[in-house]
């Protein structure tokens, strides 16, 4: 190495060898390889001796990420025993198949690309003489059966959830969407990890303006690793000071699906069993895909159960504090002495008590979370009815509190989304102090700050508050109410402009079981 060479930033000094192009000599090529991969234990280097090049060859694979037993049988075998009475060419790929069948095998003629393939998986084939090799596809990827939701639990759908490996998860859509319009496209993010993305959506459906906006935001991001689809949420939403999330994240394939066949643009992450999908709206956060696999009167009533529960979940503490702090005349003098006969012996105010009871319950929830599944559910409900009972029974909390935390809780785990749950945990407690300060007019003034910063959202260009703010009838027979799949026939306007139709002309004959005939 030359005193210039030496001097250069070890960047620069890396880069420059990964773009070198491939020597005719096998033992340059492997000194290369060697030395990039530092020697490490898992990188798999053998001569082979075969009768279908006039040289020898080298075979060069990662344990562990690339097939052994593919690389044994369909190619050393294949290079070993096959014999042929003519010379082969690298070039010739059609020829080259004949004897390793293998589905895919390509020509590499650099280092730095070969270097790509062989973190991919693949099984480089190099032959002394040529300044160029062969990538052969050899990839097996543990990963873990397809089984159920665990986050999204249903009575009624489908099992199966995504995995893991990305090709599993866009197979999983595909299974759902037989069509000759769905679109993978597929990038690297990420300059250490380099992280595949795939970009999922109907062509016929999706607008292309949203497809360029979500292919430019991915391009833009430039950052050393992305291990969870966590990351891209983080870096291409619209907002990132906004306790809402904006992106819709999930596990399970048939509601990527719906999502699709709405227009909307899915965004797998390798290495994760969640899935982003946009535009979200808010009213998607509190909707399941069970909503569309049970009658739709029943549906309704749960989405406004849910919608209850939402309410309930963030103003619960808040009007208790409110009520028994400022507004006594809005209780029955019954329901009024009992509450202030339990908080006789109370040393805290309502808001003290409020506070103290919710804190202990979001410790005991996250400790529950967090620890071996066969105690957490244990932990979890003994340390409640301990914690509670024992605050009671020393006179720190009065009864009516542990029951007003208890129904926040409840009303919490009510919520489908997990990331909207924890969005309404965290606005509790600002809530809870504007109600010790300034009562009912304090919970008011807090609602409509957070409305207004919700109907100020935006989902990729779409409100976030749509089809309830902007106002639109058509779309409302799928928003806090579900109608009969048949009065579905458009897709939501806003993410559809040209593709609208989702039923034939012939659809409203049909749906009454009625005869066209007739």
């Amino acid at each position: 190495m030359t005193k210039a060479s030496r001097n250069k930033p070890k960047d620069e000094q890396t880069k420059s060898t990964s773009t070198l192009a491939l020597s005719k000599s096998n033992k340059q090529n492997i000194s290369v390889l060697e030395s990039t991969f530092k020697n490490d234990s898992d990188l798999i280097i053998r001569e082979v001796s075969t009768s279908l090049f006039k040289n020898d060859c080298s075979i060069v694979y990662i344990e562990g990420i690339a097939d052994s037993h593919s690389v044994e049988e369909f190619i050393i075998k294949s290079l070993t025993v096959e014999k042929v009475s003519h010379d082969i060419q690298l070039e010739d790929i059609l020829q080259i198949k004949k004897y390793i069948s293998i589905g895919y095998i390509e020509i590499l003629e650099n280092i730095e690309t070969v270097q790509g393939r062989l973190l991919n998986g693949y099984t480089v084939l190099l032959v002394e003489g040529f300044d160029h090799c062969l990538g052969i596809d050899t990839k097996s990827f543990k990963e873990r059966a397809i089984q159920e939701s665990e986050t999204e639990v249903l009575v009624r759908g489908p099992r199966d959830s995504f995995t893991e490996v990305i090709r599993t998860n866009t197979a999983l859509i595909r299974q759902r969407i037989r069509s000759i319009h769905l679109r993978v496209i597929s990038m690297e993010i990420g300059t250490t990890t380099n992280t595949e993305v795939s970009v999922v959506y109907l062509d016929h459906i999706a607008e292309q303006d949203l497809v360029d906006e979500v292919m430019r935001r991915l391009k833009k991001i430039d950052i050393d690793s992305i291990l969870e689809s966590g990351y891209i949420e983080e870096l291409i939403q619209d907002k990132t000071l906004t306790p809402f999330p904006t992106i819709l994240n999930t596990e399970r394939p048939d509601k990527v699906a719906g999502k699709l066949l709405e227009g909307r643009i899915a965004i797998l992450v390798n290495g994760t069993p969640f899935v982003l999908v946009v535009p979200a709206l808010f009213i998607e956060f509190y909707q399941v895909p069970e909503d569309y696999y049970q009658r739709f009167d029943y549906i309704s009533l749960l989405r406004i159960l849910r919608l209850v529960a939402l309410f309930l979940s963030l103003l619960a503490p808040s009007l208790y504090i409110a009520i028994t702090t400022f507004h006594h005349e809005m209780l029955p003098p019954t329901l009024l002495v009992s509450l202030y006969s339990q908080r006789e012996g109370v040393p805290f105010p309502a808001f003290v008590e409020a506070i103290i009871m919710e804190i202990a319950f979001e410790i005991i929830r996250e400790a529950g979370l967090r620890m071996p599944r066969a105690v957490g559910q244990a932990v979890s409900i003994v340390g409640t009815l301990v914690v509670g009972l024992a605050a009671v029974e020393a006179g720190l909390v009065s009864a009516a509190m542990v029951i007003i935390v208890a129904i926040t809780a409840i009303s919490s785990f009510v919520i489908p989304t997990f990331s909207m749950s924890i969005s309404f945990r965290m606005l509790r407690f600002p809530m809870m102090l504007l109600s010790a300060t300034f009562g009912l007019y304090g919970i008011a003034v807090g609602c409509l700050i957070i409305l207004l910063h919700l109907c100020s959202l935006r989902s990729f260009g779409i409100p976030y508050m749509s089809p309830i703010a902007p106002f639109n009838l058509q779309d409302q027979k799928d928003s806090i109410l579900r109608l009969p799949i048949w009065m579905m026939n458009k897709r939501p306007k806003l993410l559809n402009h040209d593709n609208k139709m989702r039923t034939s002309s012939n659809s409203n004959t049909q749906k009454m079981g009625g005869n066209s005939d007739e």
